[in-house]
């Protein structure tokens, strides 16, 4: 690709979008910043926190404060990337043309199951937190969500961006909310947690590492998770309207966002509530809530993590219905994946991820056994496969656009190719604490058996198609 070519997909010249991927650009600054700070943001917060916080005590604010930093690396080295040539497929198209055919492929299909073992962990939790209202059955609102989500992703993106903004603003009103609350109580002393709330509370009950350094680092697999899908900003880069300022400034906010959302509401509320009041699968806001006299707070709650569960489940079919179209234009998905609608929507690619997350809900509801459990546990280990790539390909793209070969990016990722070594050894150290963890380790033995798969998969597309397993990649 030369520069010429990468300058005219840069800027939209052609009249397409990423080099005549055909999508409309649909998505406004107000809708990728909110996307940006909804990713950032889901059931990880809301629910896992509370497992965490029992683990690591209030060493859990050391862990998010890290794992942001390398989370912003991350982001900064994709915003690099995505600078340097802005496509809805950016995670396949990167390693596709940084380190190979097959790593597109892999990374491709991987992120694309990634979304659709969320989608059905996410629509069949958003069903269940429905019965705290009504006694429905379950599989009833399972399929009213997914077919108003499905139905919202096939009219256009421009309603797909509207609904993430207002579900991400769900999310951190609920946050901002908790945050002021705990300030007042701190400083003012209201409610019933007035009297005991205080900020030495994150060192008095036993330390600020109560469990020791080792029990901190376990908890690093359940903080990244929290983190999954914030990486989601550039599967719509091929769709935002000015990708050039937009996304820039949507993935610097990334540092603000942890330090207020993750560090700053954990910070008020382990100074409000004493850790140790905190259990696995409790949420630590309907928690703090109930410290504070709040008869409301697990309503409240209940309908937030609603909200986050079908904000995660709308991603789902937004990147889905991409991934599978990239993957096609490409030649490494059937080709029928590639059709769109007038409105610019992946049809079919939509629908088949659509149709796959309502099986997966009627098998989580009808038989939910240990496959099943397999299964979801694969997201974690998968989502990080994109983290991988991203920076594996920033590290690649530098050093040729270091040599001349290809332009310089106008948002260069500060620090690296340092900081993206850095992320790298982070995210394998995180591995290797899935590895000891027994109740995580069964993600990594779903790894082997899906690249299996892809490796059979990837051999009959090279004896049918050479061409999309040689080289695949839009000029």
């Amino acid at each position: 690709m030369t520069s010429v070519q990468v300058d005219k997909q840069h800027d939209g010249t052609d009249g397409a979008v990423g080099g005549g991927e055909g999508y409309q650009r649909g998505l406004g600054a107000r809708q990728i910043q909110m996307i940006a700070i909804g990713g950032a943001i889901g059931t990880g917060l809301f629910l896992g926190a509370g497992k965490a916080i029992h683990k690591a005590g209030p060493s859990l604010i050391l862990a998010y404060a890290i794992a942001g930093l390398v989370i912003f690396f991350i982001m900064r080295a994709l915003g690099e990337l995505l600078m340097y040539r802005p496509v809805s497929g950016s995670f396949s198209e990167y390693a596709r043309e940084f380190v190979g055919p097959f790593a597109g492929f892999v990374t491709g299909w991987t992120y694309w199951l990634f979304w659709v073992v969320t989608g059905i962990t996410e629509v069949t939790a958003a069903a269940t937190y429905m019965t705290y209202w009504w006694d429905i059955p379950q599989w009833i609102s399972a399929l009213v969500f997914t077919v108003i989500l499905y139905g919202a992703n096939l009219i256009s993106v421009k309603l797909f961006g509207e609904l993430e903004f207002w579900f991400s603003m769900v999310k951190v009103t609920a946050i901002i909310g908790m945050i002021l609350i705990c300030a007042g109580i701190l400083t003012v002393g209201f409610s019933d947690a007035g009297d005991t709330a205080t900020v030495a509370h994150l060192w008095n009950q036993g330390g600020f590492f109560p469990n020791g350094v080792g029990s901190t680092l376990m908890t690093l697999q359940i903080v990244m998770f929290a983190f999954l899908a914030v990486e989601l900003v550039g599967v719509t880069a091929g769709e935002s309207k000015d990708p050039k300022t937009v996304l820039p400034k949507a993935i610097n906010t990334v540092p603000w966002r942890i330090a207020v959302f993750y560090v700053g509401a954990l910070i008020m509320i382990l100074s409000v509530v004493p850790w140790t009041e905190f259990q696995p699968g409790v949420s630590p806001f309907v928690a703090a809530f109930e410290k504070m006299g709040l008869g409301v707070g697990a309503a409240i709650v209940n309908f937030v993590v609603l909200t986050a569960a079908l904000s995660s489940c709308n991603s789902g079919m937004y990147s889905t219905g991409r991934m599978l179209r990239d993957l096609a234009l490409n030649g490494q998905g059937p080709k029928v994946f590639t059709k769109l609608t007038k409105s610019g929507t992946p049809l079919l690619g939509t629908t088949f991820s659509a149709a796959l997350m309502l099986v997966g809900v009627w098998i989580n509801y009808v038989a939910p056994g240990k496959a099943f459990e397999y299964v979801v546990s694969f997201a974690t280990i998968s989502g990080m496969w994109a983290w991988i790539m991203i920076l594996v390909c920033q590290i690649r793209y530098r050093a040729k656009a270091n040599r001349g070969e290809l332009p310089q990016s106008a948002f260069k990722a500060p620090g690296a190719p340092y900081t993206s070594w850095f992320a790298l050894a982070f995210i394998v150290m995180v591995v290797v604490m899935m590895g000891i963890d027994e109740g995580a380790r069964v993600s990594l033995y779903c790894a082997p058996v899906w690249g299996l798969l892809l490796g059979v998969a990837y051999l009959v597309l090279k004896s049918r198609n050479p061409e999309g397993a040689a080289f695949a990649k839009r000029s």
